[in-house]
């Protein structure tokens, strides 16, 4: 799925949808999390990894 279609289905700006792809984020909301995860049908685990 491409970041304009997360985006459209999410309500989250592809510019937002970006930082987070390319790991420039410093946060993310609960709520944009929860969103991708149920777009997505994943868990944060599966998103993210600590360094």
């Amino acid at each position: 799925m491409s970041l304009a279609e997360l985006s459209r289905r999410i309500g989250v700006s592809v510019a937002n949808l970006s930082v987070l792809k390319n790991d420039r984020a410093k946060a993310i909301r609960f709520s944009t999390l929860t969103a991708i995860c149920t777009e997505l049908d994943c868990t944060p685990g599966e998103l993210f990894s600590v360094r």
